[in-house]
């Protein structure tokens, strides 16, 4: 993820150009990609999940602990990954089988 002029973009690999975030995830969206969680459950963007094990993030120096909330995520184009923003952690991304729709 790159920012420019203050808004982030997303790097578009079928295509070879930055595109915002949106863009990406309407251009997911018109695959067919589903994210799916832990369980199951199909996650879109916003969606609030929770993590169901602990996870240390690298680069970060912490561990976010099972149980942790997350709020307003965000679907890139492949199927098991997803963008979200945590406290202190910037350019978070969750793999989708280590959390749970709430």
């Amino acid at each position: 993820m790159s920012t420019r002029d203050g808004e982030d973009y997303v790097y578009d690999e079928a295509s070879g150009e930055w595109i915002a975030p949106g863009e990406a995830v309407a251009a997911a969206g018109e695959e067919g990609i589903e994210v799916r969680d832990a369980v199951g459950n199909l996650l879109a963007d916003g969606d609030q999940v929770t993590l169901i094990k602990d996870l240390k993030v690298k680069g970060a120096g912490q561990t976010l602990k099972r149980g942790t909330l997350i709020k307003a995520i965000r679907l890139t184009g492949d199927a098991q990954e997803i963008d979200c923003r945590f406290d202190g952690i910037k350019g978070l991304v969750l793999r989708a089988e280590f959390v749970r729709k709430r």
